[in-house]
């Protein structure tokens, strides 16, 4: 699970990319309303341009924002209540000590590639410490959080007075992100420790996919390497997807105009939110899972 984690962490960040991206967007009409549904790359450079002549359209048509959770401060109080309880191991216990005598040469690595004192995720579970370190590696190649397109929609809604809803809550996600198999914990983190090793490789096919909006490549990234693993691509990507759709579904009986933004890893392949809302006999303009 840690490993699949930090894959779809990197496939929603962007680095190395072109200044000009053109996502890919899809719209669906309802019995009465209507949304738009971009694909969200949660950490950007400053210098990427995302919001295209069609984005900057269907946002002025859109009287409601959506996104998968809300960051407000009660979200967030929450978010750290349940790091700060299921973040940390026992005081006697090193994350270094867990770890099998071959894989230290790959922590070492990646803790030098992340930039972060290992002394911050001495006493992290291997979920949190896995984190912080994709998070202390694209923060060394400048990307922030406040460039992304959710934080930028978010920033937008609260300006423009834009009501907002949400797709999930913040103790849905951490039930997501923080494994509940420690044994698994440990093994998925010792495996993803080659790939943090070389944050800018492994981002660069995906954010070159993303921006060309090639939903057919970007699933192969994504979501292929997760066929090894169905239980954890059951949690992250198809039970969400499929406890989302009957929201949408209810967000589109009324008449408003919706622009959705999650995580791009949403919305690829036969198993993405467009399929999924395609196969419940809705039109939805916008690239097609099979082709």
């Amino acid at each position: 699970m840690m490993k699949k984690i930090t894959l779809l962490t990197l496939a929603l960040l962007a680095g190395l990319s072109p200044a000009l991206a053109d996502p890919s967007l899809w719209h669906v009409k309802g019995p009465k309303g209507d949304a738009w549904i971009l694909g969200s790359i949660h950490v950007l450079p400053p210098d990427v341009h995302w919001r295209t002549p069609a984005i900057e359209a269907a946002l002025k048509k859109s009287d409601i924002y959506a996104f998968e959770v809300s960051t407000d401060e009660a979200s967030i109080n929450l978010m750290r209540d349940m790091v700060m309880a299921r973040g940390f191991l026992p005081a006697t216990q090193t994350l270094r000590g867990m770890l099998r005598p071959e894989v230290l040469p790959d922590f070492d690595a990646a803790i030098a590639t992340s930039g972060v004192d290992e002394k911050l995720v001495e006493h992290q579970r291997p979920w949190l410490a896995g984190l912080q370190m994709v998070l202390g590696a694209t923060a060394k190649l400048g990307f922030d959080p406040k460039n992304g397109a959710d934080q930028t929609l978010m920033a937008e809604a609260k300006t423009l007075g834009k009501p907002t809803r949400y797709l999930e809550t913040m103790a849905d996600q951490m039930a997501v992100i923080a494994p509940s198999d420690p044994q698994l914990e440990l093994a998925e983190f010792e495996s993803s420790l080659k790939e943090m090793k070389d944050v800018p490789g492994e981002v660069q096919p995906l954010v070159q996919a993303w921006s060309s909006g090639d939903q057919k490549k970007l699933d192969e990234l994504v979501n292929g390497d997760m066929d090894d693993y169905p239980g954890a691509r059951k949690a992250l990507l198809d039970d969400r997807n499929a406890r989302w759709v009957p929201q949408i579904e209810t967000w589109l009986t009324e008449k408003h105009t919706y622009f959705i933004t999650v995580g791009a890893g949403h919305l690829t392949g036969l198993g993405g939110v467009p399929a999924l809302l395609r196969k419940a006999g809705y039109k939805v303009d916008g690239p097609r899972a099979d082709r």
